[in-house]
């Protein structure tokens, strides 16, 4: 099932791509990556939407009053505030759906780069098994998996003369902007201290666990992280909410 659902249609639409872009599977994920972030835009659009909305209701009077007169009830206090919620057309779960999204097309792209860059006979066969018929295989298989220095189905390490160790500039770039994206979708004040405190965990701890994703995975994995995170930025400074302070302060 979630081959069928998930990894098949992202694996052959990563192949159609790549017939497309001359046999370049680093060009197959790029492309694919901003068309993913181009159709869950809407999506990011509400995610932002339903944060700034939960940011100006936690510093509304009647919020304030309700975690004030019920903080010894929980029960009550989550009543008074779905019910305030309710009131104010706010939908706290607004953040969920993107999340959820975008975590099953990483790892639908995961087990697709895995299989798309198969070598071993055995891979091979498997990968065969999961191509549509509309494809010929005999001539798109095995893929191309060289793009610039590196090679997507292996971790990226750039060798540089004269250094006597490998750069993982790409795990680097996407602990970079990972970090960039972090900040400008972090609230910047309200929600209480608490909230605050988790902002700035998520800020730290998510671009960490991206970098190590992509220091020990298939750099095709880190490719899409990359692009993913430039898009993401990309797409918060073409609705006019990209704070340049926020995004480059370590507060």
């Amino acid at each position: 099932m979630w081959n069928t659902l998930i990894v098949d249609p992202m694996l052959n639409s990563l192949l159609w791509i790549y017939n497309l872009v001359g046999h370049n599977f680093g060009w197959a994920i790029i492309v694919f990556t901003l068309l993913i972030r181009l159709l869950v835009y809407p999506l990011t659009k509400q995610q932002l939407e339903g944060a700034e909305a939960m940011q100006k209701l936690q510093q509304d009077p009647r919020w304030k009053k309700i975690q004030e007169k019920y903080k010894n009830d929980k029960e009550k206090l989550a009543q008074e505030q779905m019910r305030l919620y309710k009131e104010l057309g706010v939908n706290p779960f607004a953040s969920c759906l993107p999340t959820i999204v975008q975590f099953g097309v990483l790892f639908g792209l995961y087990y697709a780069v895995i299989k798309g860059l198969a070598h071993a006979p055995i891979e091979l066969i498997d990968l065969h098994n999961h191509i549509y018929p509309v494809f010929d295989t005999a001539r798109l298989i095995p893929l191309n998996s060289h793009f610039l220095w590196m090679d997507l189905a292996r971790p990226e390490w750039l060798h540089i003369p004269g250094i006597p160790f490998g750069i993982p500039t790409l795990a680097i770039l996407v602990g970079i902007t990972s970090y960039m994206q972090s900040k400008i979708m972090t609230p910047t004040s309200g929600g209480g201290q608490q909230n605050a405190m988790m902002g700035q965990m998520m800020t730290i701890y998510m671009p960490l666990f991206l970098f190590y994703l992509t220091l020990t995975f298939p750099s095709g994995l880190g490719l899409y992280f990359l692009i993913s995170n430039l898009a993401t930025v990309g797409q918060y400074a073409m609705m006019g909410r990209l704070d340049m302070k926020q995004m480059f302060s370590f507060k």
